[in-house]
């Protein structure tokens, strides 16, 4: 077990969910001779290209790409995991003579990479599944309170529904008999914006929304279902990252006969909603970031170039 380092010496291009990353991200990314690194959990699922908005080939042709199509939709993909690939990827930029730019919105990898992230132990599946069945069966406030016994911080930091997190802090606890609140105490060390330059586009509420909406209709409009139907018939049973992704997940709910098709377009427009909130809190707990208000005005070429004079003013 070991701490991954911070990754150092980056620029990071982050936001909610329809806030213009790629297209500010390419600008910039010309601007300062840099080239991009996803900072999109969903992004590593190859064959997952509609729901997830990826870049486009032509995008990826202008400036080069990294931490896109990693693993296939049923593999598991930790957040320690993406955090080496990083480095990795940043160490090649480097060599190459060009700048590290991270652009996306998962705010995990994000505070990962800002602060480090604890490597724990390998998964133990046997105990994962026992611990999951319990959750399944006496519900998953049996497994939170069975956490705040014996890490009572984890417990008030994770949320009851959380089983995903609340299994893993309960495996590490198990494996080696320490609190993973304990192991993972640099996660909360935050860093100044003087070490760090991390740019955060922030749209006025009710655009954003409406940018969302929009996304969703064009994702549905593109094969959103098909694409969906076809990850379940080569890849199922998916990973639980890539089940779980906003869109997704409702769209297998669509295939299994319990929504029609308008309900789940309404469905996932409301689960984008309450994603970008979440994301947007994320953000703000971040003291490492800066907030960029952007209106419907600002261009893709407008916004980098106010970016790379934060940067230059930063020193």
């Amino acid at each position: 077990m070991s701490i991954i380092e911070p990754l150092v010496d980056a620029v990071y291009l982050t936001g909610p969910t329809a806030s213009g990353k790629t297209a500010v991200g390419i600008e910039l990314a010309r601007r300062l001779d840099a080239e991009i690194l996803s900072l999109d959990s969903m992004a590593i699922y190859r064959h997952m290209e509609i729901g997830t908005a990826k870049p486009t080939p032509a995008q990826r042709a202008a400036v080069p790409h990294h931490l896109i199509d990693l693993v296939d939709p049923n593999e598991s993909f930790s957040v320690a995991q993406y955090v080496l690939a990083a480095h990795r990827a940043a160490e090649q930029v480097r060599r190459r003579g060009r700048r590290v730019l991270l652009v996306g919105g998962t705010p995990l990898y994000l505070k990962a990479l800002l602060r480090g992230v604890f490597e724990g132990p390998a998964p133990d599946w046997s105990l994962r599944h026992e611990l999951e069945e319990v959750a399944r069966t006496r519900g998953p406030e049996v497994l939170h309170a069975r956490l705040a016994e014996v890490d009572a911080a984890s417990a008030a930091r994770l949320h009851v529904n959380d089983v995903r997190r609340v299994v893993r802090a309960l495996e590490v606890h198990t494996i080696t008999g320490r609190p993973i609140s304990q192991l993972q105490r640099q996660f909360e060390v935050a860093r100044t914006r003087d070490e760090c330059r991390v740019v955060v586009l922030c749209w006025p509420r009710a655009e954003l929304h409406a940018r969302c909406e929009t996304r969703v209709d064009a994702m549905f409009r593109a094969g959103l279902v098909d694409e969906t139907r076809q990850l379940v018939a080569r890849f199922s049973p998916l990973s639980r990252t890539a089940r779980q992704a906003v869109g997704y997940r409702q769209v297998l709910e669509h295939l299994d006969g319990r929504f029609d098709l308008p309900e789940t377009v309404r469905r996932v427009k409301a689960r984008t909603r309450q994603f970008v909130r979440r994301q947007e809190t994320w953000f703000r707990s971040l003291s490492e970031c800066e907030p960029l208000p952007i209106t419907p005005a600002d261009s893709p070429e407008k916004v980098a170039d106010r970016i790379v004079r934060l940067l230059e003013n930063a020193g």
